[in-house]
């Protein structure tokens, strides 16, 4: 029980990369002359909560206390940022006055931006919040812009859109009606049917094994080949998210402010950055850290089309996050963790005018030209890439009409459903996330098959990582079979999904 003339204390999060760390406002009015400080590490737009709060108590008709008036954010060696804290801010001012009861405090958390007429804006960040706030028993206020979001987790939610509004429920008057879980369901939006795409046998089958077991692939080959319209149909093959995924990839365009698309949320997202995106905007970045096209593809697809005209620099940015599955972002006083576990696809020319290799092409280009273009991918994060597929010219007679079309995406998204089940089942994850022992745990070989690989890994100088990948994806094409063993002709496909064409990228 709080002390008669103790401090008011309200619950509140900040946002701090993915993360909701807990903030204690603290609320005390004294003798003195009258004053507002804030203290514990807020910055400019939490320090200037003072005027939009004054101006908000005023307009919602109490009286502004002519005291000195303290609010202490804790932990206080935490920077605090933003206008979330506005609305915790004014009902500790109100709790302090003896305007509303301390008693009916500690069991919410309180988020929201104050209009200077009371009115309760929305603020980014809600769904992790609210995430958290479930976990500590708690329940939550939050804007009516940030009631759909909030809404997805399992916490009791309270939306209201002025301050009255939670004045009147905390002082018992009109009580506000928790909100119902949404749960939204799992629709498909219509997507890119693989039966589109004209021959490109190979290419589909290499497309279907990557869906499979989660792994990236590069397709290599001339303008006009197919490239981008196989990348543009990996998400209508692929598997819905769970709802623990679903609810990761939501938390980070709310932690950016961008409205959560109720009717897809467990739709695989799919990220195309433009060649000329920056490091910041692919992995993240800023003063204030903010997630990237990595995270924004979280349990989705990045892909990078056109990948050797990206800066180099951009490129190595990629190699640590799709090791680990996450973005550590450091700056001074502030560090940031980002999810970022995507499927990379991505295509490039065989050469800078795109045409070395391709029998119906006149190619142009220099030996110097082609190795200069080929040096801008280096070879630890080609290395990196499980998959890599020469993509050549449809034949004339598939583009026909009337052509054979092939299997549709639902077609083959029922074969990879059928393996993902089988990975999780087995491992609880996806073959292209297996580590260390758990790769040999799961993908053993027959005899034959080690044979087999060793004389690739002779041959094609594999690394230690591509003897991995080898190993990965012969399970992965055991698993579209169905088959419990991996024989030597998992083992050869698997090896020839790892080499290049040597017309087109060594």
């Amino acid at each position: 029980m709080l002390q008669a003339m103790g401090p008011a204390i309200l619950n509140s999060r900040a946002q701090l990369g993915i993360m909701a760390p807990p903030v204690t406002i603290e609320v005390l009015l004294s003798g003195g002359l009258p004053q507002f400080n804030i203290v514990g590490l807020a910055e400019a737009a939490v320090r200037e909560s003072k005027d939009r709060v004054r101006g908000a108590l005023i307009s919602s008709g109490f009286s502004f206390p002519q005291e000195r008036i303290t609010v202490s954010l804790g932990p206080a060696d935490m920077k605090k940022t933003g206008g979330r804290f506005d609305l915790p801010i004014a009902l500790g001012i109100l709790a302090a006055s003896r305007l509303i009861p301390f008693e009916s405090l500690d069991s919410y958390e309180f988020y929201g931006e104050l209009g200077l007429n009371g009115e309760i804006r929305s603020i980014p960040g809600a769904l992790p919040a609210a995430l958290k706030a479930k976990e500590a028993g708690r329940s939550l206020f939050v804007p009516i812009g940030n009631g759909p979001e909030a809404r997805l987790s399992s916490a009791e939610v309270f939306v209201a859109g002025t301050l009255l509004e939670i004045t009147s429920h905390l002082n018992g008057c009109e009580p506000v009606t928790p909100q119902e879980r949404l749960r939204p369901r799992k629709g498909r939006a219509d997507s890119p049917d693989l039966r589109e795409v004209k021959g490109q046998q190979l290419a589909k089958r290499a497309l279907e094994i990557a869906a499979a077991g989660g792994h990236n692939i590069l397709f290599i080959g001339p303008p006009g080949a197919g490239k981008s319209m196989l990348a543009r149909r990996l998400p209508g093959i692929l598997p819905s998210m769970s709802e623990k995924e679903a609810l990761e990839t939501a938390a980070v365009d709310s932690i950016l402010g961008r409205d959560i698309d109720l009717a897809e949320w467990r739709l695989r997202p799919f990220r195309s950055p433009h060649h000329t995106a920056s490091a910041a905007a692919l992995v993240g970045g800023g003063p204030d850290p903010r997630p990237g096209e990595i995270s924004r593809a979280h349990n989705g697809v990045l892909f990078l089309d056109e990948l050797p005209e990206f800066n180099r620099h951009v490129l190595e940015s990629l190699r640590e996050p799709m090791e680990a599955g996450f973005i550590a972002i450091s700056r001074v006083g502030r560090q940031a963790d980002f999810p970022a576990r995507f499927q990379l696809v991505a295509a490039m020319n065989p050469c800078p005018c795109g045409y070395l290799g391709d029998s119906r092409g006149d190619c142009g280009c220099s030996a110097d030209r082609v190795r200069n273009y080929r040096s801008k991918i280096s070879g630890p994060l080609l290395d990196r890439i499980d998959i890599h597929m020469p993509v050549q010219r449809p034949p004339k007679e598939s583009l026909r009409p009337g052509a054979a079309s092939g299997e549709s995406s639902r077609t083959v998204a029922a074969r990879v459903r059928a393996a993902r089940n089988i990975q999780l089942k087995r491992a609880g994850l996806c073959n292209a996330q297996l580590e260390g022992d758990a790769v040999f745990e799961f993908c053993g070989l027959t005899p034959k098959g080690w044979e087999l690989l060793e004389r690739a890994m002779d041959s094609f100088g594999l690394s230690a990582r591509a003897h991995q990948k080898v190993l990965k994806l012969a399970r992965t094409i055991a698993d579209l079979a169905n088959e419990e063993s991996i024989v030597p002709r998992h083992v050869g496909e698997a090896i020839g999904l790892r080499q290049l064409d040597r017309n087109t990228v060594n």
